[in-house]
């Protein structure tokens, strides 16, 4: 069975022709409109899109060739199939020149239109993935097209332009989930080192021991276990970027070996001697406070400030909600290609939930709802129902100024035990414009 949201608009001035291909194809699976004239599927056109256009050639009013003409010119990449009982060489030659994507001659067999409609839908399926796969590859390369409608995210990413000219290090300042990895890889991928590699390391997920190995790298039989010579991330990130994710979390001893590194940009592996000298733009990022954590003594001052060259905040998620709709339409997108799927959207009482949400895990939290959504929906509009069970019942309704203003005049009111004066002044109103707004509202002492 077809795809059931792919559209076929079929123009026949023939009704048994109209319906005997509108059962068919809707058995098919397809969805079907049919008009009788040229004039009624041109209208159809200019309402909606369309999959493909099963065309009539000899209509009364616009015969095919002519509404074949005006459908290439509004609309050139829909596949218009000709089908005729008057078939002549001449107008199959005119059809194809003006564009048609094929020719059908009646009587027909239904199983050779379900084949042509067949390869029709496959082959812009497969143009979609592509088109998809080209914007992710592009999200994943320019920053651009970091996903944001938010000002002061907009102002991270005029920073991030101008700090990827250069060779500064950068420390990036964001909650858990808020793209510090996104960031530090659009400043890698716009820089002149774009060529070279982009190395991460999370610092805060390796013990002290197996982090210095992971960053230095070391020599055959530096301790139990090494049996070759391995090289480090910052070995591995020569002429590139090293990425040092939860850079809070190192230990003291790290702290001096990697300050070391920051101001001779040289160091030797474990168990070895031989000085390597390295050229790497270092780029860190914490979710904590570093500079709270110089004053108490957790992290060192000296390396603290050869991190802070440059500086980058990104606000949470909860912070720049407009920013919500646009990133659930892209994480829809991304699963599609990834699941197969043709989900559509989400709800309006979906989206209401969503921006109700205080996303404590930021935009990786709402990526993994909206993956769990794609994932146990069965249609194309994602419902509340899809959602995790945890945010719709934690998820309040968002209510009017009106409905807001009024629980809390009633509350202001309880707390005074509805004397009229104290509670007017605690609501900055005077006595009469509170009088009036308790009538509006309907408000009784209970």
């Amino acid at each position: 069975m077809m795809d059931r949201r792919s559209k076929i608009l079929v123009a026949d001035d023939e009704e048994i022709m109209r319906r005997s291909l509108t059962d068919w194809l809707e058995e098919e699976g397809y969805s079907v409109h049919a008009v009788p004239n040229g004039q009624s599927a041109i209208e159809a056109l200019a309402r909606e899109d369309w999959d493909a256009f099963l065309l009539d050639l000899k209509m009364p009013d616009l015969d095919g060739i002519e509404v074949l003409k005006i459908t290439k010119k509004k609309n050139p990449q829909l596949p218009v199939i000709i089908i005729t009982a008057y078939a002549t060489v001449e107008s199959a030659v005119e059809a194809m020149k003006e564009g048609a994507y094929d020719y059908i001659v009646k009587p027909f067999n239904p199983e050779e239109v379900s084949l042509i409609l067949h390869r029709i839908v496959e082959h812009q399926r497969l143009i979609k993935e592509n088109i998809s796969l080209r914007k992710r590859l592009a999200r994943e390369i320019f920053f651009e097209d970091i996903i944001t409608k938010d000002k002061r995210m907009k102002k991270v990413i005029e920073m991030v332009k101008t700090v990827a000219k250069t060779n500064s290090t950068v420390l990036i300042y964001g909650e858990s989930g808020t793209g510090k990895e996104l960031i530090a890889r659009a400043i890698h991928n716009t820089s002149p080192r774009k060529d070279h590699p982009f190395v991460a390391i999370s610092c805060g997920a390796l013990p002290e021991t197996l982090l210095e190995a992971e960053l230095f790298g070391y020599e055959k039989g530096a301790f139990t276990g090494a049996t070759t010579q391995t090289k480090g991330k910052l070995e591995l990130a020569h002429h590139g970027t090293l990425f040092l994710d939860d850079i809070a979390d190192i230990s003291p001893k790290t702290q001096v070996d990697l300050l070391r590194v920051l101001q001779e940009r040289e160091f030797r592996r474990l168990g070895g001697t031989k000085t390597i000298r390295i050229d790497v733009r270092f780029v860190a990022a914490t979710n904590r406070d570093l500079e709270a954590e110089v004053k108490k003594g957790r992290f060192r001052e000296d390396l603290y400030y050869r991190l802070k060259v440059i500086t980058i905040k990104l606000p949470p998620l909860r912070e720049r909600k407009d920013d919500i709709p646009h990133l659930v339409d892209h994480f829809i997108e991304k699963f599609n290609t990834e699941m197969g799927k043709r989900i559509l959207r989400v709800s309006a009482e979906t989206m209401q939930i969503l921006l109700s949400h205080n996303w404590p895990g930021n935009v990786r939290e709402l990526e993994n709802v909206i993956e769990h959504a794609m994932v146990v929906c069965d249609q194309e509009i994602i419902e509340p129902k899809h959602l995790p069970e945890d945010l719709t019942k934690k998820a309040p309704p968002l209510k009017t100024l009106k409905e807001v203003e009024r629980e809390h005049i009633e509350s202001v009111l309880k707390a005074c035990h509805w004397k009229i004066s104290p509670a007017a002044r605690i609501l900055g109103l005077n006595r009469t414009t509170l009088y009036n707004k308790i009538k509006a509202y309907g408000l009784k002492p209970m």
